[in-house]
């Protein structure tokens, strides 16, 4: 049994998506981020970074706690003989590539653009025009891949695209001018919000 320690956030849904698609049991618990429950002893016991999501994966009589979200996939995936990872090391290495551009690129520069037009206090229009700008480029990165590949990593379904989804979900709605001609990303994200793990993980 797993223990998810979570929030409505795009990095909790990546891996609400990787539980749900392996379909292993797991028990949601939800950190409410505005009391700071991610901050009191108890959480920061298991991620000393104070940050949503962790799992405790309660098997053979251990309590493994693990933190950061692709870490967390990663973890998933090689627990669970290497599903939607890859078998080869070239295919391991495309999709941990495209993890770690999420982790650096797309949040990242997405997070900030949000933050800037929305917690900012005064606006900084400077700080804005700097991550709008970002994050066009990183959509214009997304389109260019996903226009030679169906999948981020190459033709299959991998982790890689789960902790990219949910960003890019969020933000389709929310900044659609990322994405006035990005018809890969388009049809990608659509195929993937058609998956029911997807849809069950995002409700």
């Amino acid at each position: 049994m797993i223990d998810f320690y979570t929030a409505a956030t795009p990095n909790g849904r990546k891996v609400a998506i990787m539980l749900e698609e392996l379909q292993i049991p797991y028990t949601t618990h939800q950190v409410n981020l505005k009391e700071q429950e991610q901050k009191k002893p108890e959480f920061l016991a298991m991620n000393p970074n104070g940050r949503i999501p962790v799992i405790v994966d309660r098997a053979n009589g251990r309590d493994t706690a693990v933190f950061e979200s692709a870490a967390i996939l990663y973890y998933l995936a090689e627990q669970n003989g290497g599903r939607f990872f890859g078998k080869t090391l070239e295919e391991k290495t495309s999709v941990m590539q495209w993890m770690m551009f999420q982790m650096s690129a797309v949040g990242p520069m997405f997070g900030n653009l949000y933050y800037g037009h929305h917690s900012m206090h005064p606006p900084v229009p400077q700080f804005v025009e700097r991550f709008d700008k970002e994050s066009h480029r990183v959509v214009g990165v997304l389109e260019l891949q996903l226009s030679k590949h169906p999948y981020l990593a190459g033709n299959a379904y991998t982790i890689a695209d789960m902790v990219t989804y949910p960003w890019v979900a969020i933000f389709l709605k929310s900044y659609p001018h990322l994405f006035t001609e990005t018809p890969a990303v388009h049809r990608w994200a659509e195929a993937i919000s058609q998956r029911p793990a997807v849809q069950k993980a995002m409700s």
